[in-house]
């Protein structure tokens, strides 16, 4: 899976012959699972039609404030693409498109949604070889990065000049391996091992019953998926789930009971840079398992319960280099239970949820949590998708690592 999966790309066209290549890029953003969004200037569309990258991002492409055209247009809103976009990439850029963005030149939609953008903004430089190599175009490209924006090197060959050398548009795939490559130097987790466990764990009584939770491994999930896509070597123990979980970035070693669990988790704990048990570990199981179904009987039937092992215990115990999070889904005396976990078991941040806010807790797609740290210092949050509450929880972690 690429690492622009999910993306919002805001995709710029200016005026050049290397317009012709962004038919291409568009279909490689499209494959890695971005989202496209074209802008073009208007004079662009004399080198590449608005039809075809219209068709290849299954979306409108944008050539002006509004349609002068159409008597109901609406008007296309340069402050809300900035916003939408994740990632914007001006290509091909023109010597006179990256002059205009040097200095504040708005005169076409496409440079006023630049000035607006508050993502991260690639450019790859397109011009013939005395343009590139002029000291005012290299003023441009210096200013340009001072302002925060990303060449992509022009790479050398023939040019529609007829000359040969460096100012030819970087080719697409190139553009697409440019931008992986600089996202994924750029995120804190990169070469990092993390290790989740999550979801219930299932405690045989017999071939056919079981002790369990109502846990459906979501929230652990979406912390796995979060840190894949901050570029770390992630290992999800998973308990029963129903859920399927396919990313590059990440190994499901899927599990049944708490010691189940704990065994996966023996081996791969010591190497782990950040360990984090989302999991709703049984605390008991049966003491012993019938090897067959036990049948229904007039009398009452008890089970004898011993302690399953405390994993996150253990974890607390064993660390050393870790940075260790654990969960703590209370009822009553929240923050005082959850303050006694994180020191009774030696973590460095406890994520707190209660079962009487509404949208919290098991099985629901949303979480509503507070972050207790280890100096006891609390934040607090709306109630969000698990998957914002999962950013919101790997935003803490680089916090306090660079604390």
């Amino acid at each position: 899976m690429s690492i622009l999966s999910g993306k919002k790309i805001l995709l710029g066209v200016t005026a050049g012959i290397a317009a012709y290549k962004v038919a291409e890029l568009v279909r490689l953003f499209i494959k890695s699972g971005s989202e496209v969004q074209v802008i073009m200037t208007p004079a662009a569309k004399d080198f590449v039609t608005p039809l075809t990258l219209s068709t290849l991002s299954k979306r409108p492409v944008y050539s002006s404030f509004f349609d002068e055209e159409d008597e109901n247009a609406v008007w296309n809103n340069h402050v809300d693409l900035g916003l939408w976009a994740d990632v914007m990439l001006i290509a091909p850029a023109t010597a006179n498109t990256l002059s205009k963005m040097a200095t504040g030149n708005s005169d076409n939609l496409l440079l006023a949604t630049y000035l607006s953008a508050k993502c991260p903004v690639y450019f790859a430089p397109a011009m013939d070889l005395d343009m590139y190599n002029h000291p005012s175009t290299h003023k441009t490209f210096e200013t340009l990065i001072k302002f925060g924006n990303t060449i992509i090197p022009a790479e050398s060959g023939e040019l529609a000049s007829g000359l040969v050398g460096k100012g030819r548009m970087a080719e697409p795939k190139n553009i697409l391996q440019f931008i992986e490559n600089d996202i994924l130097n750029g995120l804190f987790l990169k070469n990092k091992k993390v290790l989740i466990t999550a979801g219930p764990t299932y405690e045989a009584i017999d071939p056919v019953r079981f002790i369990g939770n109502h846990s459906s491994g979501r929230m652990g999930v979406a912390l796995a998926k979060v840190a894949a896509d901050l570029g770390a070597q992630v290992f999800l123990i998973l308990g029963p789930s129903a859920i399927q979980v396919n990313h590059s970035n990440i190994t499901v070693i899927n599990v049944i009971s708490a010691q189940d669990m704990f065994e996966a988790v023996k081996p791969l704990y010591p190497t782990c840079d950040i360990a984090i048990a989302a999991a709703a570990v049984a605390d008991y199981r049966p003491k012993t398992i019938s090897n067959q179904k036990i049948k229904k009987k007039d009398t009452n039937f008890s089970i004898d319960l011993e302690r399953t092992t405390d994993i996150l215990k253990w974890m607390g115990a064993e660390k050393k280099h870790q940075f260790l999070v654990g969960f703590a889904l209370e009822t009553e005396n929240e923050e005082a239970n959850a303050k006694n976990k994180l020191k009774n078991k030696n973590l460095d941040l406890i994520v707190l949820n209660s079962l009487n806010d509404k949208g919290a807790g098991f099985k629901g797609q949303t979480n509503k949590v507070s972050l207790i740290n280890h100096k006891l210092d609390i934040k607090t949050f709306e109630l969000k998708t698990k998957s914002e509450v999962a950013q919101d929880i790997f935003n803490e972690i680089n916090i306090l690592k660079n604390e």
